[in-house]
């Protein structure tokens, strides 16, 4: 997901559904390493909350695998087209909920905010950090994904193919550039670098890790340990 209120107000429901319904090869090997590198992370006790979650594309194929599943979307559209998505699915639960709403204390093993999340959720990332800290279990773990500036040429190709399907703007050329693509109708599409990435897990004070998957994702991965207090994030130092 890559925009604030355009997520909520215009690309919903079933026309999020077409965005990943992708006829390029290389989107499609993103998107499910993306999902099998976190999968490879869980255990079967496992309680999971991902953070962004649409109509629950991710949560329905890492349901076999954990105890439990919660997502949280600020789109009331998309959670209703993703209950129905996920009818059937006993261990997977959808919320309507603004992220920075998010207000969870100690709950869960596992949290996911990827396929860019930091970026796309709009508003301070280290707060987002910080919120999604607070719902993390001792010993539990952040997964935060974005782009790998090597998967930029599919990037591009991937947001003309959804302009093209008119969900989303005609896209800018002389504006895209420098991992920022930029539709004529206001859209933007930012993304973290591996160095923003690593300022972040540097200000948490917490074990992090950074690994390139696949040649298309970045994941930064911290671990909440029990003798490191969580500090209050207001800015990435």
């Amino acid at each position: 997901m890559e925009s604030g209120n355009y997520y909520e107000e215009s690309l919903n429901s079933f026309r999020l559904v077409e965005v990943y319904n992708t006829k390029i090869k290389r989107i499609k090997q993103y998107l499910k390493n993306e999902i099998e590198y976190v999968r490879s992370k869980t255990k079967r006790d496992d309680e999971l909350l991902e953070i962004g979650a649409g109509y629950g594309r991710i949560l329905k194929e890492l349901a076999p695998y954990v105890k439990s599943l919660s997502g949280i979307d600020i789109s009331q559209e998309t959670i209703e087209y993703g209950r129905s998505y996920l009818k059937g699915l006993n261990n997977v639960s959808l919320e309507l909920m603004d992220a920075y709403s998010m207000n969870y204390q100690e709950r869960f093993d596992l949290i996911l905010c990827l396929q860019n999340g930091l970026s796309a959720i709009k508003g301070n990332p280290m707060l987002l950090v910080e919120r999604a800290l607070q719902a993390t279990r001792t010993g539990g773990r952040v997964f935060f994904s974005t782009y790998s500036p090597k998967i930029w040429e599919e990037r591009v190709k991937w947001f003309i193919e959804q302009s093209e399907k008119g969900l989303i703007g005609k896209i800018d050329p002389t504006m895209t550039k420098d991992g920022v693509i930029r539709c004529e109708d206001g859209f933007e599409a930012t993304t973290l670098t591996e160095q923003d990435l690593r300022r972040i897990g540097r200000s948490t004070g917490l074990r992090y890790s950074l690994e390139e998957v696949d040649g298309s994702s970045l994941f930064l991965t911290i671990t909440k340990r029990e003798e490191t207090p969580l500090k209050k994030l207001s800015r990435i130092d």
